[in-house]
């Protein structure tokens, strides 16, 4: 089985609570928060520990609300690799308002990274073995141009890590142009982007993602649906997965558990409808939990084994 890294270039310290109602002006009582590591790579090495595999998240840290990151992730067993950044790692917070449902998500800039932080990252990523999976996922934090993030990948890829993205905007369209990226999980809007086009007819959706294939920018594609599941594409096979009806609470973390069950089932040699259908499961799993929760082992696995019956 392949080893698994993950880079989180703006990690951050998430906070969640809930309060009855959200109006302006007044002061809005709310619970005890619950803190919970946040960033894309470290939350995607998180829903991989969950579920049973293992991954190290390689990130930034900076500050007191990075060492509170770094000791939440050893709390949850999560291996690390950090890089100590002169800026502190940023906060946000998450507040679920009870008399609605409605969630409010307050995301603040990432913390800036030096030239010689992004170095020093770098460093630690080209120090991964050759064959491993190296998850690249987040956003770019200030001072931080997508052309770094193409030579970093570039780079990899010449070590012989295999290299799945997870972004969006000019960073997955740049990155996709280095070609051979393993993964991308592009929602139907970041899809339609990349191939400059609206998809507005069924099949649109499976032509655009087989195009990204064929061109060699990647070797698989996973488009995102919401409630309609993913489709999944790559050189020989186009799979659709829809999960069974479930009470979503939250969409906060399905993405990142939805690409760290395919993450596992790669580095397992899986094919491509397992990948999916584990990929589906888990993002559904992290819908029924309020909050910045990802998806559990228990309820991921009770979903997969619905979707292969």
């Amino acid at each position: 089985m392949a080893r698994i890294y993950t880079l989180t270039l703006a990690p951050s310290l998430d906070s969640a609570t809930l309060t009855p109602q959200i109006y302006p002006e007044g002061k809005l009582r709310c619970t005890v928060p619950v803190f919970e590591p946040g960033g894309g790579g470290i939350n995607v090495a998180r829903a991989i520990s969950h579920l049973g595999g293992k991954a190290t998240a390689i990130f930034p840290a900076g500050g007191a609300t990075g060492e509170h990151l770094s000791a939440l992730l050893l709390d949850e067993q999560v291996a690390t690799d950090t890089v100590e950044s002169r800026d502190w790692t940023r906060q946000n917070l998450h507040v679920h308002a009870e008399s609605t449902g409605e969630q409010y998500r307050f995301v603040m800039p990432g913390a800036a990274l030096t030239d010689d932080e992004f170095r020093r990252l770098e460093e630690k990523v080209l120090m991964i073995e050759a064959g491993s999976i190296l998850v690249i996922s987040g956003s770019l934090p200030p001072g931080i141009e997508v052309a770094k993030l193409c030579s970093l990948v570039k780079a990899a890829q010449h070590k012989g890590i295999r290299c799945i993205v997870d972004s969006s905007g000019e960073a997955l369209k740049a990155t996709l142009a280095i070609g051979n990226i393993e993964l991308v999980k592009p929602n139907q809007k970041e899809l339609s982007a990349l191939v400059n086009r609206d998809l507005t007819q069924p099949d649109d959706v499976r032509q655009a993602a087989q195009e990204i294939v064929q061109s060699g920018q990647a070797h698989r594609v996973i488009v995102s649906l919401g409630p309609q599941g993913a489709l999944g594409v790559d050189a020989t096979a186009c799979v659709q997965v829809v999960p069974p009806p479930i009470k979503s609470q939250s969409t906060v973390g399905a993405g990142d558990s939805m690409v760290g069950a395919m993450t596992l089932k790669l580095a397992e040699g899986a094919s491509l409808l397992d990948m999916v259908r584990f990929g589906v499961a888990a993002g559904s799993a992290a819908t029924i939990n309020q909050g910045t929760r990802l998806c559990s082992l228990e309820n991921t696995q009770k979903i997969y084994d619905y979707l292969r019956s």
